[in-house]
């Protein structure tokens, strides 16, 4: 009996692989992959055919509708929870426009159900062995700690620096060069030991090279709190008081750190890791230097999302 258990198991192997189906030890499992009755992705509610290839990535719901109004067709409009996505075509190109929210936790959960999407079959809940790479740009707001890049500028994000912990979590482990740049980033900063440990992530060549012309460019800082992780004091202190002083004074290799936000080191690092290209682009509303903030900031998001839109519907 036992070795007949055993031959019909070798049996159903073996015809899988001939005819080239998973067998159920391939299947990921529903607790791990969640998904809603409809079949839509847990989080995002969407299917796999309503995303484009190229996705613009926002941390306000509302700044969705500020792209999607510049589309010519909207195909898709699907809001749950603070993701919102409206996905149609910007001069014959299919885009995706998704708001993320505020913070790197939410980011995990967009980069691994997009990516579900388009790398995973959902009806079988296996992994596809020919993998798609998706374009992602965000595009955001940001205060600058440098004091020659004036509000109502653009920043470009070179690399990420992550003070939130969570490529950790996914082993993310430095290329040689993230490596030599996050060892002299870490001698400038001397950050107390129960700090989290800063990581350092890079944006993707081509999509920096196309969205940085005319516009600043360097290293992020993605911070894991709006307040005392960025340096800022209201009625508690920040355990490190001089954080901005000690990140506006690191210079090597003519990369300096730009600006602080909240998202950009896990986009890139989960990207990275995944195998799609991504770059960020932040409108500069406030000068932690110079302590000024944008008298209205709208029409410099405005001009950076027309900016890049006609930059990727012109790339292919």
């Amino acid at each position: 009996m036992i070795f007949f258990e055993v031959f019909m198991w070798f049996l159903y192997f073996e015809t899988a692989k001939v005819c080239n189906k998973p067998t159920i030890l391939n299947k990921i499992p529903s607790s791990e992959l969640v998904l809603n009755p409809d079949g839509s992705i847990y989080h995002l509610k969407l299917k796999p055919d309503e995303i484009a290839d190229t996705i613009l990535l926002v941390g306000d719901q509302g700044r969705v509708e500020t792209i999607s109004s510049k589309f010519d067709t909207i195909e898709v409009k699907r809001h749950n929870r603070e993701f919102v996505t409206h996905t149609g075509t910007y001069r014959g190109k299919r885009l995706t426009a998704l708001s993320t929210g505020i913070g790197t936790d939410n980011l995990d959960i967009v980069m691994n159900e997009l990516d579900a999407l388009v790398n995973i079959n959902l009806d079988e809940r296996i992994i596809l062995e020919k993998k798609k790479s998706l374009r992602l740009v965000r595009i955001g707001t940001s205060g600058t700690i440098q004091a020659d890049i004036p509000v109502d500028s653009v920043v470009v994000s070179s690399h990420g620096l992550g003070f939130d912990g969570l490529m950790h979590f996914y082993g993310y482990k430095e290329s040689s060069g993230e490596a030599g740049l996050l060892k002299q980033i870490n001698e400038k900063l001397r950050l107390p030991d129960n700090i989290n440990r800063p990581y350092l992530t890079s944006a993707d060549e081509a999509l920096l090279n196309l969205l940085s012309k005319d516009y600043y460019t360097g290293i992020t800082a993605t911070a894991s709190g709006f307040y005392a992780p960025q340096g800022r004091e209201l009625r508690l202190k920040p355990a490190v008081h001089d954080l901005n002083e000690r990140m506006m004074a690191f210079s090597a290799g003519g990369h300096r750190i730009t600006n602080f936000e909240m998202e950009t080191s896990a986009l890139f690092g989960l990207s990275a890791m995944l195998g799609h290209q991504a770059c960020t682009a932040c409108a500069i509303i406030a000068n932690r230097a110079r302590l000024e903030y944008s008298k209205d900031y709208k029409p410099v998001i405005e001009n950076l999302i027309i900016s890049v839109l006609d930059r990727l519907s012109s790339n292919d």
